[in-house]
């Protein structure tokens, strides 16, 4: 007897079109990048290039998503993508982020090598120095992460993958440990500091959308995070 889960869609169906999808978004994700960091066109990754890159990801992961869920017989709503109580989620975002900058740039990075650290002298190299590259660069981290990456790794990877499992709660808690690491092992870091770096966030967006089981949380403090990081970066370390 084949097992069904929600919608009348059997596990088997589930897994057969979770794996792919999964494997495909990431591509979507990394194909701008590496075609503009390979052929360097218009100065490869710096510039409105980055504006280019993350309206690239949010529609063609949007798109794979949205075909996902129909082969699925679900709908953005199912994984998270709702309004409901968004004052109180955007809040609870807004802290968040906040929080996680305030400690970044307060403590951990001044303490942790400054101007020399990595991923610092990666984003350096990314501004222009002009207006429209620092906006670009916002938006890519607004949209190409807060929106985009979670919408993919949090609310598509846990409550698709959880469908699996005949236990409810144990598919969200495996779903939401398995979508942590492979978030994380998806940044590439290379030291214990990067793994801390991408864990203690990943972790907090997880938490915020388990907690209120939508999006709305996780996005805004994602979002909050990239744009402040990158507003900073720029005022203390680039100028």
């Amino acid at each position: 007897m084949t097992h069904k889960g929600k919608n009348g869609v059997s596990k088997k169906k589930t897994l057969l079109v979770f794996i792919p999808t999964i494997i495909a978004g990431f591509i979507l994700f990394a194909l701008p990048n590496l075609f503009f960091g390979i052929t360097k066109i218009n100065g490869g990754l710096t510039g409105i290039n980055l504006l280019i890159i993350a309206l690239v990801q949010l529609t063609t992961v949007g798109i794979l998503l949205y075909y996902s869920l129909k082969i699925l017989n679900k709908d953005f709503l199912y994984i998270g993508l709702s309004k409901k109580h968004w004052q109180a989620d955007s809040l609870l975002g807004i802290i968040t982020g906040l929080g996680w900058t305030a400690l970044q740039f307060g403590v951990i990075i001044p303490n942790t090598g400054g101007a020399e650290r990595a991923d610092i002298t990666q984003m350096v190299s990314m501004y222009d120095g002009s207006f429209l590259g620092l906006f670009s660069f916002i938006a890519l981290g607004v949209i190409g992460g807060g929106i985009t990456e979670e919408n993919f790794n949090r609310g598509y990877f846990i409550n698709v993958l959880k469908d699996l499992f005949e236990n409810p709660n144990t598919g969200v808690w495996v779903a939401a440990v398995l979508s942590i690491v492979f978030f994380a092992a998806g940044h590439l870091p290379s030291d214990a500091l990067g793994w801390f770096d991408i864990l203690v966030p990943t972790i907090a967006y997880t938490a915020l959308f388990l907690y209120t089981k939508r999006l709305t949380a996780s996005i805004v403090a994602h979002g909050i995070y990239n744009m402040s990081a990158i507003i900073l970066t720029y005022y203390i370390y680039y100028l």
